[in-house]
């Protein structure tokens, strides 16, 4: 959709290994707005070599379906839970998602499903521009975002832009090495902030069967998970600490399932910044939680899409 008045929508798309969520941003000048939003369970085929067939088509499908209904659309933007190449749009390794997606063509028959150009983004990188521009990192220059969950993962923004490097990788804030001889991460690398402060590792480390269970038993007083949510929470503030120190940006945003165990994780981490960081004054770093939800990865593909787009 675009008019004489400056008017454009833009349709952002997350992969998800569960659901497949969707949502149209309404750009006007520099002011974006979420006008719809949806999701739908993630369509498997029944043999893993055919599922990433079945998921670009189903791509498609919600494309064409939320097109007609909040359209026309200016763009798309995907966010993948992975690798991808910027220059093709085609996947490179999904690690969530069963079947081969190595140069699997993902960006193209999306596109040509609505008519429109479609760009694919890492779907943590979605999250961080999403919340630089709509959410908790709003009016931020320079920004590091960190969704937490499955996985530890990360955004950088520079001069209130998402770094995105030559490749689309960059901003894996996760995966940088806080323990030459710690654990093995599923990057294939030891000693990651991933390594110590995936769900599953918190989980183990506090004796319950999730984070959510982790939090309730330690609000509960009880030591193992007080202690295994404190020591997730300091190998997270020595690898922002690390960010802190090479980036000095204005804000740190956390989001993601495991954020919510609140100043149980964000405590830990601020006294571990505190202790860490001397390059740079920490009270000038606001350390907040994220404002968009489980949406911002939808959110943040269709500001990808639109900025993409807008430099075409």
């Amino acid at each position: 959709m675009s008019d004489r008045e400056g008017l454009s929508r833009h349709l952002g798309l997350d992969l998800g290994g569960t659901n497949v969520k969707w949502a149209v941003v309404e750009q006007h000048g520099a002011s974006q707005t979420v006008i719809a939003r949806d999701q739908v369970p993630t369509r498997y085929a029944s043999e893993p070599q055919d599922v990433p067939a079945a998921i670009v088509a189903q791509l498609g499908d919600v494309a064409r379906s939320a097109a007609a209904a909040w359209g026309p659309i200016a763009s798309v933007g995907i966010g993948v839970p992975g690798q991808y190449d910027p220059t093709t749009g085609c996947t490179r390794f999904l690690p969530n998602v069963p079947g081969p997606w190595a140069g699997l063509p993902v960006a193209g028959p999306v596109g040509e499903a609505v008519g429109v150009r479609a760009f694919l983004i890492n779907d943590a990188r979605a999250f961080g521009l999403a919340e630089l521009r709509l959410g908790a990192g709003r009016g931020a220059s320079s920004m590091v975002g960190l969704t937490l969950g499955t996985g530890v993962g990360g955004a950088v923004a520079v001069g209130g832009r998402i770094h995105h490097g030559h490749d689309g990788t960059a901003g894996e804030v996760g995966h940088q090495t806080i323990d030459p001889d710690g654990p093995w991460c599923h990057c294939g690398n030891r000693g990651c902030v991933e390594a110590y402060a995936r769900a599953d590792q918190i989980s183990a480390a506090c004796g319950t069967s999730s984070v959510e269970e982790a939090v309730r038993a330690a609000r509960a007083g009880e030591p193992r998970a007080l202690q295994g949510l404190a020591a997730a929470g300091r190998y997270l503030g020595i690898g922002i600490a690390n960010l802190i120190t090479i980036l000095s940006p204005d804000r740190i945003v956390l989001g993601g399932g495991v954020a919510a165990a609140g100043d149980l994780l964000v405590e830990p981490i601020r006294a571990e910044i505190a202790r860490r960081v001397t390059m740079t004054p920490v009270h000038q770093v606001a350390l907040v939680t994220a404002e968009l939800g489980t949406w911002a990865g939808a959110i943040g593909a269709a500001v990808h899409g639109a900025e993409r787009a807008a430099e075409a």
